[in-house]
């Protein structure tokens, strides 16, 4: 399957940028993980932008009052993914109002980092190591105890 993370403006602190680029390069060992930008704004425009990039792939919302997974959780759903064929998955940080409810009514699921309103340069790194963490599991890797 193939992985793409979409967010709206890019990272300004130090701290996120080095920390994006590591689980980038980290990942390029496990399959296709793509990060796309958009341009920031209103919730309307960045949603409109976020749903018009992810079209046909499997539209994954990153939203506080998503569903929370622990990543055993999200491992065994990416394994169903993959089982049900899904090529290309899509993974959506909007804006600082959120998204809209037309975005998120048309997503495949409605996932939440934490219960905790999080900095969108934040909310990104926590969702690279993620995902870093499920391919380590996926392969049998010892970085998940």
């Amino acid at each position: 399957m193939k992985h793409q993370v979409i967010a709206a403006g890019k990272p300004a602190l130090a701290y996120a940028k080095t920390g994006v680029a590591e689980y980038l390069k980290r990942l390029s060992r496990y399959g296709t993980y793509e990060l796309n930008h958009i341009k920031d704004g209103s919730s309307e425009d960045v949603s409109d932008r976020l749903h018009s990039s992810s079209k046909g792939t499997l539209r994954i919302v990153l939203d506080e009052r998503g569903e929370h997974l622990t990543t055993a959780a999200l491992t065994s759903r990416f394994q169903e993914w993959e089982m049900r064929g899904v090529k290309r998955a899509s993974y959506l940080i909007g804006a600082s109002d959120g998204h809209t409810e037309t975005l998120r009514g048309e997503a495949d699921m409605i996932w939440a980092l934490s219960p905790l309103t999080m900095q969108h340069e934040l909310a990104l790194l926590v969702l690279l190591e993620q995902l870093y963490r499920v391919a380590t599991i996926q392969r049998g890797e010892p970085y998940h105890r």
